[in-house]
C-alpha cells in the first residue's frame, strides 16, 4: 500500500487555524499573549532578515529567532547541504559505527577554538550546558557549579540550576546545589572557591538578560581564580558565539581567556535542524570517557545526525566564505554608533550597549515632569512596560520584529540575522526615531496603548 502525504496540501487547508490550533493542543499562553499585544501575525514566508505577509508585505526581522537564524532564513548554501544530505540516503544514527560528518564538523569546529580538543554533539543549547555540567563535575569530582546574576543556560533542571532569573526557577525546586555570583565580581568568586567543593564557574560573555558584557579584564581574571582552585572555566557561547559579537566567540574579545568547556548552539543550525556542541579540552573528555565500559556515558539519541552536521558544516563554510564575522563587525558598529547618537535626544533613551549585532537599548526615568509622570505610572503598574510600548508599534506600524531583553526589563534587545545589511540598518534606526518622536511628544497612539498594558498589569495583579 503506497501512502500519500503533501505537506502543501495540508498547510493550504489547515494553515489559517494555527492560533487556533495552538490555543487547543499547546502552550495556550503564547497565541493569547500574541492577541494581546497584537503581535498575532500571518507570515507566509522568510528570506535572509525579512518575513513576509500574503498581501507581500516585508517585515524586518531584528530577533533571529532568539539567535537561531544567524545567517537568516533558508540560506541557500545550507539549504541545498540538508537537500544534498537528504539525497544520499546514509546509514546515519546506526550507534555503532563511525560516520565521517561529525567529526569533519568537529574538525571545523575546533579549527576557531585552538585550545580546545574534542566536541561532543546533542541537540540543544540546553544540552549542550548540560553536558558541559556533567563533565565538569565529573573531571574535578567537586559538586558545586558558580554562576552568575541574571545568567541565562537553558531550561532543562541542570541547566535550570545555573539560572539566574528567579522567574524560570520556581515551582521546579529542588534543584541541584548550585551558587549565583554577581557577574564580574571577583572577591565573590573567590569567597566560594575557597569552600573547596566548586566544579566550574559558567559565564555568558555578555548575558542575553539587558544584554550586559563581563567587565574588562573578569573572564581572564576569573580564570586564573578558578584555576588556582583547581575548578574550570565553561563560557556559554550558546547565543553569542558563531560571529554574533563580532568575533567567532565572544570570549575572543578578551586576550588570554581559555575555557576549559565551551557551549555553541543556535546558529549552528543554520535555522533548520537542532544542534548544539559542547568542545572541551582532551584531559576532561579522556577523564569522563576512561574506558570501553564508559564509551556511552554520555550520549545522545539524535546526537551527531547527518542532516544537524550537514547543516552545520555548511553553515561554517558560509561564514568563511562570506566573511560574515568581519560583516558583523561592520554593521554592528553602524548600528550601534547610529543609536548611541540618539542618546542625547531623547530623555527616556539612557543607554545603548553590547557588541556586533548584540545590543540592548534600555531605558530609563526622563527629566522633564509631563513625561516624568507617566514614566511614574508605568513602573507603577509593571517595570518594563515602557519598552514594550516601543515594540509593539516597531511591529504594528514599521513592520519590524523586536523583543524586550526580559520580564521586569526596560530594555530592547536586538539580536538580528547576521546578514542584516545597511539597508536593514537605516529602516531600524529610522523606524525607531519615529517610535522615540511619538513617546516624547506626550500624546498620541503609542500612549494610549501604554493605558491599555497598565489595566492589564493591575488586572493580572
Amino acid at each position: 500500500m503506497t501512502t500519500e502525504f503533501d505537506l502543501g496540501a495540508l498547510l493550504a487547508e489547515r494553515g489559517s487555524e494555527r492560533y487556533e490550533l495552538h490555543a487547543k493542543h499547546l502552550n495556550p499562553q503564547l497565541p493569547r499573549m500574541l492577541h494581546t499585544i497584537g503581535f498575532d501575525k500571518v507570515y507566509e514566508r522568510a528570506e535572509g532578515a525579512h518575513f513576509f505577509d500574503a498581501e507581500g508585505n516585508d517585515y524586518l526581522d531584528m530577533l533571529a529567532g532568539f539567535g537561531v537564524m544567524g545567517l537568516g532564513r533558508h540560506h541557500p548554501v545550507v539549504r541545498k547541504a540538508l537537500h544534498d544530505v537528504l539525497d544520499l540516503d546514509l546509514a546515519d544514527l546506526t550507534r555503532f559505527d563511525c560516520q565521517p560528518l561529525p567529526g569533519l564538523l568537529a574538525e571545523r569546529l575546533l579549527a576557531q577554538s585552538p585550545h580546545l580538543d574534542r566536541v561532543f554533539f546533542g541537540n540543544s543549547g540546553t544540552e549542550a550546558v548540560e553536558t558541559a555540567l556533567k563533565f565538569a563535575r565529573y573531571a574535578t569530582g567537586k559538586p558545586r557549579v558558580l554562576y552568575c546574576d541574571h545568567a541565562f543556560h537553558g531550561l532543562t533542571t541542570g541547566s535550570l540550576s545555573v539560572n539566574g532569573e528567579r522567574g524560570f526557577r520556581d515551582g521546579f525546586a529542588p534543584l541541584l546545589p548550585d551558587t549565583a555570583v554577581p557577574l564580574g565580581d571577583l572577591d565573590a568568586l573567590d569567597r566560594e572557591l575557597r569552600k573547596g567543593d566548586v566544579a566550574a564557574l559558567i559565564v555568558e560573555p555578555i548575558q542575553g538578560k539587558g544584554v550586559h558584557e563581563a567587565p574588562p579584564g573578569y573572564l581572564r581574571a576569573a580564570q586564573e581564580l578558578l584555576r588556582g582552585h583547581r575548578a574550570l572555566l565553561i563560557a556559554d557561547e550558546v547565543q553569542t558565539g558563531l560571529g554574533r559579537t563580532g568575533d567567532f566567540y565572544a570570549y575572543q574579545h578578551e586576550d588570554g581567556v581559555e575555557p576549559d568547556l565551551v557551549c555553541v548552539a543556535k546558529a549552528l543550525s543554520g535555522g533548520y535542524v537542532p544542534v548544539g556542541a559542547t568542545l572541551g579540552k582532551e584531559w576532561i573528555f579522556k577523564k569522563v570517557y576512561s574506558s570501553m565500559d564508559r564509551v556511552l556515558v554520555h550520549s545522545a539519541s539524535f546526537g551527531a545526525n547527518a542532516q544537524a552536521m550537514a547543516c552545520g558544516l555548511a553553515v561554517l563554510a558560509v561564514m568563511e566564505n562570506e566573511q560574515i564575522v568581519a560583516g558583523v563587525r561592520r554593521t554592528g558598529e553602524l548600528l550601534k554608533s547610529r543609536l548611541t547618537a540618539l542618546i542625547d535626544k531623547y530623555e527616556m533613551l539612557a543607554d545603548v550597549r553590547g557588541r556586533g549585532l548584540m545590543i540592548g537599548i534600555e531605558f530609563g526615568k526622563p527629566s522633564s515632569l509631563k513625561l516624568r509622570s507617566r514614566w511614574t505610572m508605568l513602573q507603577a503598574a509593571r517595570k518594563g512596560l515602557f519598552a514594550q510600548m516601543v515594540v509593539v508599534p516597531l511591529l504594528q506600524r514599521h513592520r519590524i520584529l523586536t523583543q524586550v531583553s526580559g520580564d521586569h526589563l526596560e530594555v530592547i534587545k536586538l539580536i538580528p540575522p547576521l546578514v542584516v545589511d545597511e539597508a536593514d540598518v537605516n529602516r531600524f534606526v529610522d523606524a525607531f526615531t519615529a517610535v522615540m518622536d511619538d513617546a516624547h511628544s506626550g500624546g498620541g497612539l503609542m500612549w494610549d496603548f501604554g493605558k491599555t498594558l497598565i489595566k492589564q498589569a493591575v488586572a493580572h495583579r
